[in-house]
């Protein structure tokens, strides 16, 4: 899984975090989708994507039952003085929604055809970032039809982060989301990171 951090001044290794969050998505059926540590000082969320593998989502109870688990988990481990994220943060338990982060290589296998956005280590024909219809999945190596450059072959590894683009023919694939407790979802905007990135 690819794990996206932000400077802190707390130290917090997201990929041991990864480590302890999935095996409690996991008992409640669910993948996890991405991890997320952002913000600064009191100011941080731990943001939790999770899925079920049937419906490419989580209900309203689905995210209270992992928010529980893991609080479960993290409480325990800080009172043995093991505290998986050091200083305050919120955290925050949601599906991906439809617009959704690609964070495994299954995912851009799951939505060829559909339009994504790229951001990347190291240029690939001189761009950081790419945009366009996902083409293929062969490996490792993700294929984009790029509206600047035509069609770029990155491998996964190259990849900072990776999210679906809101179009008519991602929102016709979608099965409909679960409303319920909508109101109680907070928007995440992750334009900040993106426009970081671009070239």
């Amino acid at each position: 899984m690819h794990i996206q951090a932000c400077e802190s001044p707390f130290l917090t290794d997201l990929s041991a975090v990864s480590a302890l969050i999935e095996p409690e998505a996991n008992a409640l059926g669910f993948d996890l989708v991405r991890v997320h540590l952002f913000g600064a000082g009191d100011e941080r969320t731990l943001q939790i994507m999770a899925e079920r593998p049937d419906t490419g989502q989580l209900n309203i109870d689905d995210c209270a039952s992992l928010s529980r688990r893991i609080s479960d988990v993290f409480d325990a481990l800080e009172e043995a003085g093991k505290d998986p994220v050091p200083g305050s943060y919120r955290l925050e338990v949601s599906s991906p929604g439809i617009d959704r982060p690609l964070t495994r290589l299954k995912d851009f296998g799951n939505w060829l055809g559909h339009e994504a956005r790229l951001v990347l280590h190291e240029p690939a024909q001189g761009r950081k970032q790419l945009t366009g219809d996902l083409l293929s999945l062969e490996g490792d190596q993700i294929t984009v039809q790029d509206k600047k450059t035509g069609a770029v072959t990155v491998p996964h590894s190259n990849v900072i982060s990776a999210k679906l683009m809101l179009t008519n023919k991602l929102i016709a694939a979608t099965r409909p989301l679960d409303t319920s407790g909508a109101d109680d979802i907070e928007e995440i905007d992750d334009t900040a990171d993106l426009e970081e990135q671009e070239d």
